[in-house]
């Protein structure tokens, strides 16, 4: 199996659970192809079983179209396709923590009056 990363538009996860098999998928926004779509083509990817419920979970810190990192493993599939399977996602541009808010003036004493 060959291993590879890809950045893409956040879209959403997804779990569906269905007599009792768990099915996560990451969707993600791709380039259009002009002719059946316009605007962001919507791609899903479906999780490797051992890490659904991490990938899932994990979609909740991402904003609808932030650019997120997506590693997965691609195994051959039937009629030579190959069949992606996402492991990780993780955001392109990791959030900063808040600025630290500025303190504000020590209160000065007021100088007495004579």
């Amino acid at each position: 199996m060959a291993r590879s990363i890809m950045e893409v538009a956040f879209l959403g996860t997804q779990k569906t659970e269905v007599d009792g098999t768990k099915y996560v998928k990451i969707f993600y926004g791709d380039e259009p192809d002009g002719k059946t779509e316009h605007g962001l083509s919507i791609v899903g990817m479906p999780a490797a079983d051992e890490v659904a419920d991490e990938l899932f979970f994990a979609g909740a810190n991402f904003a609808p179209l932030e650019l997120v990192r997506v590693t997965f493993e691609v195994a051959r599939g039937g009629q030579n396709k190959g069949k992606n399977l996402a492991l990780h996602i993780e955001a392109v541009k990791p959030r900063t923590a808040e600025p630290a808010r500025a303190a504000a003036p020590a209160a000065q004493p007021k100088p007495e009056a004579k």
